[in-house]
């Protein structure tokens, strides 16, 4: 089978004034402890206050490492106040919590079944349970994108003393990136890996095209969709992937260290397990049987204890973005994307470097200054408390749902004004 990995709008200038009503599930009774609060409404003032930063301060870094709201700062209160006061207590507490934060990811993807999540620490984590779990010969190859984040590049290209070949599309010389891809599949392709949004521009990925042409050929997909979950819809079943990862602390607004990794149920059991402990097998609660098996849910892969700080985290987080609701969170990105591209268009020091194309558009937006090299520019602006990245051969900003507009004028101004 060839594998394919995949890592996975117009809009009103703001929130309109009064309530934003919670988005169901389109089946709200797929993962029903998703959404305790189902008749809640949060208001503008309300999501405001979810993020008290400083006025002063403009955070635009959302695709690197994204402030937490405060329901996760007080859930970590409250949790490390369990702690010293009553130990571990409360642990069955702290499982169902876990349980929760299963089904909020699956609802997030559109997966089956909570028992398709494994909890990870990272993105590159759960890409090297792939690379290394799969049986791979000499002469087989795998189609990645050149311009790829090293975690979705490095696990792949470490494969290559076995004798596996990496196909490299280079984004910058292709004007049709899917069809790029597609062109480099032969009999011999196992496997494609690309991002659902690209980190440095932010160019947004057909998966549905890609996944099908996978199909088509039985290659495997693998999507790392680090850039996307939490910004924009995703369906682990409308793009056909076979893997999905994805790192909570960057548009889900997690912490680090807690990552996201679907397996389609029946790839499971054809990748080899390399990590092994009393978490991962089907008697994980009776520490003194005699044999073991490996779990048949994707817990199969989480081989020791559970992370419960980042669990309380990133449990909190979504359910911020659920309650808010998914297609109300990527119209408010991408309607704030779309005002950055359109201010950066009309500076006078400024060039856009990101698409302009809706159906490539992305949280992410990234520009050069005409007189100023990126990391000049970068420096420029923190100094300036615009927190930013130098990405792409320039300047990254990446707003989330909550980015006062406000703030997103004068950041560009003030980016205009450098010298």
């Amino acid at each position: 089978m060839l594998l394919v990995c995949a890592i996975v709008t117009e809009i009103t200038p703001t929130f309109a004034s009064g309530s934003i009503n919670v988005t169901p599930s389109a089946n709200p009774d797929k993962h029903p402890d998703t959404n305790p609060e189902p008749n809640s409404a949060l208001n503008p003032d309300q999501i405001a206050a979810e993020f008290p930063q400083p006025d002063e301060l403009i955070y635009l870094n959302h695709a690197a490492v994204a402030p937490w709201p405060l329901r996760s700062q007080q859930a970590i209160s409250d949790f490390a106040r369990q702690n010293v006061e009553r130990g571990a207590t409360d642990y069955p507490d702290w499982v169902a919590l876990e349980s929760r934060l299963r089904d909020r990811l699956a609802n997030l993807i559109d997966a089956a079944s909570a028992d398709d999540i494994a909890l990870q620490k990272s993105t590159s984590e759960a890409l090297s349970v792939v690379a290394w779990g799969l049986p791979w010969k000499a002469g087989d190859n795998i189609i990645l994108c050149r311009q790829e984040f090293p975690s979705n590049r490095i696990p792949w290209e470490s494969l290559q003393p076995l004798g596996v070949e990496i196909r490299y599309l280079d984004l910058d010389t292709c004007d049709d990136p899917e069809q790029g891809m597609i062109d480099l599949m032969d009999t011999n392709t196992r496997l494609l890996s690309v991002s659902s949004v690209q980190y440095a521009r932010g160019l947004r990925t057909d998966l549905q095209r890609l996944g099908s042409a996978c199909r088509e050929r039985d290659i495997l997909f693998c999507v790392d969709a680090i850039q996307s979950l939490g910004a924009l819809p995703f369906s682990v079943n409308e793009c056909h992937a076979d893997f999905v990862m994805a790192d909570g602390h960057k548009w889900m607004l997690g912490g680090e260290g807690l990552a996201l990794f679907w397996v389609k149920p029946e790839l499971r059991t054809e990748l080899k397990i390399y990590q092994y402990g009393w978490h991962m097998t089907r008697e994980a609660s009776n520490f003194d049987a005699p044999s073991w098996h490996p779990a048949d849910s994707a817990k199969r892969f989480e081989c020791g204890s559970p992370n419960m700080l980042g669990t309380h985290v990133l449990e909190r987080s979504l359910s911020l973005l659920q309650q808010v609701g998914m297609e109300r969170v990527s119209e408010a990105i991408l309607n704030r994307s779309r005002l950055l591209a359109e201010r950066i268009e009309a500076a006078d020091n400024l060039q856009l470097l990101s698409s302009t194309d809706d159906q490539r558009r992305s949280g992410i937006v990234t520009f050069k200054h005409r007189n100023l090299d990126g990391t000049r520019l970068h420096q420029q602006l923190m100094q300036q408390q615009v927190i930013c990245a130098n990405r792409g051969g320039g300047v990254r900003f990446s707003p989330h749902f909550y980015t006062p507009l406000e703030k997103l004028e004068r950041a560009v101004a003030l980016a205009d004004q450098c010298r």
